[in-house]
């Protein structure tokens, strides 16, 4: 992929009508919803007195259904469309987002950790589907090398959903008392989001060929470039929500600041994760997919080497988890639309399926945090959780350094 074939983003974006952008990229706004879950972790692991262990398998029940779901909903897209699938998605969201307000409204605590429990699991599944509809429906708005940058867009969009969630959260702490407030709050842009796509018109492109089912979805992974795209959505994924869970703990394990103010760790990881999108999305009009994944590559080194060290020496500034936690937001960001544009270029005749492929890699989300837990619960610090997030970034590391052995063109 060379530069000269490059425009920068803004052009692209023109093309498209701004009625038919503007539903588009407000479900993104909705598919950030997802990293809630982070933040709703940490303050029912204080409501419920939880450990890490058991409050790291919340984030278990959201992203285990990209593992069951997410062929099954590339096969229901390919026959409903993408533009009806992503309408699907957000009416699950906003069911998810209704639950927990039930529950709170009560006193009843079994009731409202159940209400928080089923929220997940639903979170989950209407992510499951957005996810996989979405992505490829931008594909009706950007295509071939453009797809990379509009996808980074699009994730910059979700990004500021995931950046003001805990922001949104404390405030409701610290005002009210009730965290939960963030609900209601997303619960109602869901449904406006839910009605702009309603009436918005794409004209989607056709279906997969060929007669598509699960095997054949599944075969899909004997090809190496397909197969390493997936495992490095898996490590991102789990980066991503692992860093999400674990920012605030990590704060606070050694300044022993409360968790209501630890909160800002991960303000701080989606605030340079979202700078992050909005500077992949003109990047990757300019560099190209192995030159972009390097630079993401050093920025998650040095975000880990931070972290590591913050975590293994008392008394360390509180600057230096901040910068390390930025890096990995920096880092990580543009690691999903690389992977992604990757597979979808390498097979475009078979989109609809290797979407719904990749999108089974978001079970890193589930993955990742469970082996945190154990790795922190073992090791008695949040070492240990930093050290599986470690493992997650080497292997992008290793994508990088032989992209262009397995990339078989650019």
């Amino acid at each position: 992929m060379s530069a000269s074939t490059h425009h920068p983003q803004p052009v692209q974006l023109r093309k498209a009508p701004l009625s038919m952008l503007v539903p588009v990229m407000a479900s993104f706004f909705v598919m950030g919803f997802v990293d809630l879950v982070g933040t709703a972790t940490n303050f029912a692991k204080t409501d419920f007195g939880l450990s890490d262990t058991l409050s790291n398998t919340f984030t278990t029940m959201v992203f285990f259904w990209f593992l069951i779901l997410s062929i099954p909903a590339g096969l229901l897209m390919n026959h409903i469309g993408r533009r009806m699938t992503v309408l699907l998605s957000i009416a699950i969201t906003a069911l998810a987002c209704l639950l927990p307000v039930i529950g709170y409204m009560t006193s009843l605590r079994t009731l409202q950790l159940t209400m928080i429990i089923i929220s997940f699991c639903l979170l989950g599944i209407g992510n499951v589907f957005m996810q996989v509809s979405l992505n490829p429906l931008v594909g009706n708005l950007a295509h071939d090398k453009k797809l990379a940058g509009t996808l980074t867009f699009g994730q910059f969009v979700k990004a500021i959903a995931s950046f003001i969630a805990p922001l949104i959260a404390s405030w409701a702490a610290n005002a009210f008392g009730r965290w939960w407030l963030l609900y209601p709050i997303y619960l109602v842009i869901a449904i406006v989001v839910f009605a702009l796509l309603a009436f918005d018109h794409i004209h989607e492109n056709p279906p997969d060929e060929g007669r598509t089912s699960i095997p054949r979805c599944l075969s899909l992974l004997s090809d190496s470039v397909i197969l390493l795209c997936f495992i490095g959505i898996v490590c991102h994924v789990g980066i991503d929500v692992g860093i999400n869970t674990t920012a605030p703990r990590i704060l606070s394990e050694s300044t022993n600041m409360a968790l209501e103010s630890a909160a800002v760790a991960t303000s701080v990881y989606f605030a340079f994760r979202t700078i992050g999108c909005l500077a992949g999305s003109v990047l990757l009009q300019r560099l190209s997919l192995k030159s972009m994944l390097r630079l993401c590559s050093v920025l998650l080194t040095a975000g880990c080497a931070c972290l590591i060290v913050f975590c293994s020496i008392p008394h360390m500034p509180v600057w230096l988890a901040m910068t390390g936690i930025g890096l990995l937001g920096l880092g990580d960001c543009n690691v999903f639309s690389i992977m992604l544009t990757t597979a979808l270029l390498h097979r475009p005749e078979r989109q609809n399926e290797i979407s719904g492929l990749m999108m089974m890699g978001l079970i890193g989300g589930a993955i990742f945090p469970p082996l945190m837990g154990l790795a922190s619960d073992g090791l008695g610090m949040q070492l240990g959780a930093v050290l599986v997030l470690t493992l997650g970034a080497a292997f992008i590391v290793l994508m990088s350094v032989f992209f262009k052995q397995y990339r078989v063109k650019e």
